[in-house]
């Protein structure tokens, strides 16, 4: 995915934030191979330029950011060079973070992010991290944490019992949102064993990210809220004082 400039569709139903968005990804070298005003739109631009990020409003007539995501990934050619999806919205609603999760968004951030963050975001999912703002990481925790027992699936993942006890370990701390470079501390290992595990358990459980494993690793019960707190790991570069608004793996 490194031979190319980055390819982005931006959906957005106000034809103003699409501008926006626009300009600054472009002044930036991304190159933005389309742009959507509704979901509908948004589909066909992302199938017909098949781009490696869509920037998705979430809250788009005829057809909202969610329900567009899941039939990106669903329709895409080739589940391993499928778009990542990072989803914008102005709200920060606790539902609407678990159903982009759920619809395989790699990303979710505010409107309201600077540009040097939505630049760095993009930048960011390309290379197939995933990000998350760090309090929507803690509402997404806290759901899971106030579900109900009875709520709790009752049967693990299938795929679970294919992965080895270090693996198991990895993922349960990968669930709490350590970085690689937190995981490698903790379970003293090195940076480069970790990516080697963390890729190994995305592929035993058919996973396109690290999200997509913390969303399992809560559904499934293999780790609740109160496991241990969830890490902040490194985000992109930010000027002297300001906080990375990023959860980054």
């Amino acid at each position: 995915m490194t031979g190319h400039p980055l390819r982005v569709v931006v959906a957005d139903d106000q034809a103003l934030v699409r501008t926006g968005f626009r300009m600054i990804l472009m002044a930036d070298g991304i190159d933005v191979v389309a742009e959507a005003a509704n979901g509908a739109e948004a589909v066909e631009a992302a199938l017909r330029t098949r781009p490696d990020v869509v920037l998705m409003d979430i809250r788009m007539p005829d057809l909202d950011g969610l329900e567009a995501t899941r039939r990106i990934l669903r329709d895409s050619p080739d589940a391993a060079t499928a778009p990542r999806v990072i989803m914008l919205t102005t709200f920060d609603l606790d539902d609407l973070v678990h159903e982009a999760l759920s619809a395989g968004a790699s990303g979710f951030l505010l409107k309201d992010v600077t540009p040097e963050h939505l630049v760095a975001a993009v930048r960011l999912v390309r290379t197939g991290d995933a990000l998350l703002a760090p309090a929507i990481t803690r509402r997404f925790v806290e759901r899971h944490a106030r579900q109900a027992p009875e709520e709790a699936p009752t049967a693990p993942h299938p795929g679970l019992a294919a992965l080895t006890p270090r693996e198991l370990d990895v993922l349960h701390l990968l669930a709490q949102g350590l970085s690689n470079t937190e995981l490698a501390a903790r379970l003293h290992l090195s940076e480069t064993t970790v990516k080697t595990h963390v890729s190994r358990i995305l592929a035993k459980l058919q996973l396109r990210d690290r999200v997509q494993a913390v969303v399992l690793a809560y559904e499934t019960g293999l780790v609740r809220a109160g496991d241990g707190a969830t890490a902040s790991a490194p985000g992109p570069p930010t000027a002297p004082g300001e906080e990375s608004p990023f959860h980054r793996g």
